[in-house]
């Protein structure tokens, strides 16, 4: 996949912010500092249109990215910080339901999970919740560069395990500072985009 050109567009909290228009959306969930939007930037290939930060829980809105002139990029909400206050994660919940459960333009969730621990509740939560709702979902593994190459593989069959997929091939193992996945992660991006663009 070439990158011709990539721009933040607008950011939402509710529908009527979304852009207009029915352009194709992949959205992007997982934990807070599990490495979105450095995931964003490296699959990109630009440093800092996605903002990265030490703090979790930084990200309180629907980003949207447009990617060619063609498709988005929609980053959510890290969800599983405990120092975000009680309200604030009811009100990202729902946010994130809305947009989840709502929005046609939505053609499948990318995942984002660190390789280094086994999914938390919250993970397991929000993947069996993707696929009670019939979302097609990719699983993504970030921080790869973290875990010794030979050792990746036993780390992906435990993720694998706790989100019930027949093999943890189907898991893109992916490191934003090595590059690591960016090639698997654009081919199965173009692959999403192909599918719902013949429907």
């Amino acid at each position: 996949m070439l990158i011709q050109k990539a721009e933040y567009v607008a950011s939402a909290v509710n529908p009527a912010q979304y852009p207009a228009g029915d352009a194709v959306e992949i959205a992007l969930v997982g934990r807070s500092n599990v490495g979105k939007s450095s995931l964003i930037n490296r699959f990109l290939g630009r440093r800092n249109l996605a903002r990265t930060g030490n703090t979790p829980g930084k990200t309180q809105t629907l980003n949207f990215y447009r990617i060619n002139e063609s498709w988005f990029f929609v980053d959510l909400p890290g969800y599983g910080y405990a120092k975000v206050a009680k309200g604030v994660k009811q009100s990202w919940g729902r946010m994130m339901e809305t947009y989840l459960g709502q929005r046609t333009n939505l053609a499948a969730v990318i995942q984002i999970v660190d390789i280094r621990h086994e999914p938390s509740t919250e993970d397991r939560e929000m993947h069996q919740w993707l696929r009670f709702k019939g979302l097609p979902t990719l699983v993504v593994a970030t921080k790869a560069d973290k875990i010794a190459r030979g050792k990746r593989a036993h780390h992906l069959s435990l993720i694998a395990k706790a989100f019930e997929l027949p093999d943890w091939h189907l898991i893109i193992s992916f490191s934003a500072q090595t590059g690591d996945g960016v090639e698997e992660l654009h081919e199965a991006v173009e692959e999403i985009l192909a599918l719902r663009r013949s429907q």
